[in-house]
């Protein structure tokens, strides 16, 4: 496989039992295969997209010390920005050549919820960066809520077994500016070879090239996508859920070549993650004598604070 598989949301929304089942085969067959697929048919707007670019470019524009107030301690940087190089692949000790923003959940209904995650965090300087990033946020959830019915029926379970842990979930959106490199990067890259902690990610269009994805071979894939498409990847957290059946694929964001240093890439996921306390323990649809079981079992929520640490965000 060169590429990532395309498919189209309005096939699985469609109202036809042959279009939604074609969808739902097409991503089941290519999580199975390669973890990424480009959708088309999504919620996200292209006005809307336009839009949140401009704001986020507007708030990395900001100084530096600016910025640096909006850094909250001892949350993990689960909301707020995180500065240049905090964060750093699972296992590697450079940080990335990134500095990002976390947009989170704004619960309705469920005061337990809204009490247990942290309030997101206002910017004063760029007066549309919070409410257009939270519109973007409500648009990447609502797409991500109908391809987990299209995974959840793929995998044998009710079509909406996501939805009473996604909605209100603990997703996060993450504007991410890799800035211009102005001097040898001594191994670091704008983003080492990761999994994803989540369930699915969402990635709205980037900026700039850079994203590969490892095939089952160890060959790394660039990632392209038409600028309306999103790329959605399967996370650890539905690799393990699904005991390996769906498959959290390895990838980066490599640095571009010398004479392209001098431009900065703007980039934009939306990680899907649960409620905390939704157990990841290995669905039995997913486990036969040919698969067996290969998983611990444990929650969304301790498995996102191990990571947390082993990324270097919690102490």
């Amino acid at each position: 496989m060169r590429n990532i598989p395309s498919v189209d949301l309005s096939d699985f929304l469609s109202g036809d039992a042959s279009r939604k089942q074609k969808f739902i085969k097409e991503i089941g067959e290519a999580y199975e295969e390669i973890g990424f697929v480009a959708l088309r048919g999504h919620f996200l707007s292209d006005e809307l997209t336009e839009n949140l670019y401009k704001e986020v470019k507007n708030f990395f524009d900001l100084p530096d010390e600016i910025k640096q107030s909006y850094e909250i301690e001892g949350i993990g940087g689960q909301r707020g920005y995180t500065s240049f190089g905090k964060e750093s692949a699972k296992g590697k000790k450079q940080g990335d050549l990134k500095e990002f923003w976390h947009f989170g959940q704004e619960v309705v209904g469920n005061d337990k919820l809204k009490a247990e995650y942290p309030n997101n965090v206002m910017v004063k300087e760029v007066p549309n960066f919070n409410k257009t990033g939270m519109e973007a946020y409500k648009m990447l959830e609502k797409t991500a809520i109908y391809v987990l019915r299209a995974l959840a029926l793929y995998t044998g379970l009710e079509e909406t077994y996501f939805d009473k842990y996604v909605i209100n979930g603990n997703s996060i959106l993450r504007p991410i500016y890799y800035p211009p490199i102005i001097g040898e990067p001594k191994g670091a890259v704008r983003a080492a070879a990761h999994g994803d902690i989540n369930l699915i990610t969402l990635l709205m269009g980037s900026s700039a090239s850079g994203l590969e994805v490892q095939n089952k071979k160890g060959k790394w894939i660039p990632v392209t996508s038409l600028p309306e498409q999103l790329v959605v990847n399967v996370g650890d957290m539905l690799e393990r859920l699904t005991n390996n059946k769906l498959r959290s694929t390895i990838h980066r964001v490599v640095n571009p070549p010398r004479e392209e240093w001098g431009k900065p890439r703007y980039s934009i996921p939306f990680f899907t993650h649960p409620i905390s306390e939704m157990k990841l323990n290995c669905l039995p649809e997913c486990v036969t004598e040919t698969r067996p079981k290969v998983f611990d079992d444990i929650t969304a929520g301790e498995f996102l604070n191990n990571r947390l640490r082993e990324l270097g965000l919690l102490k």
